[in-house]
């Protein structure tokens, strides 16, 4: 907590604080660095993997929907059509659920 208060406009002091909530189930508080993270920064498409992960584990569908879209504008972006495709199949998968 010492390098947020340091370097708060950090975008990698926030992923990794993300990382670390994840690593600890605290699902909230993961949404709150990785938004941080993702207004600081462009990302390639990883972080929003986490980012819908934690929105479905949390039953927040939509929520989740519209982070892998947004997922698969970065994954293609940066050249990553597996990535894209892996995003689209988990929509899929999602839109089982009601919103």
């Amino acid at each position: 907590m010492e390098l947020l208060q340091k370097s708060p406009d950090n975008p990698m002091v926030h992923y990794s604080l993300a990382m670390e909530y994840y690593k600890r189930g605290e699902r909230q508080r993961t949404v709150e660095h990785l938004l941080k993270y993702l207004s600081l920064t462009e990302d390639q498409g990883a972080a929003y993997r986490i980012l819908a992960k934690c929105y479905e584990e949390m039953g927040e569908y939509e929520r989740a929907v519209e982070v892998l879209q947004e997922g698969i504008q970065r994954a293609l972006k940066y050249n990553h059509p597996s990535m894209a495709e892996e995003f689209r199949a988990w929509i899929e998968d999602l839109k089982g659920y009601s919103f």
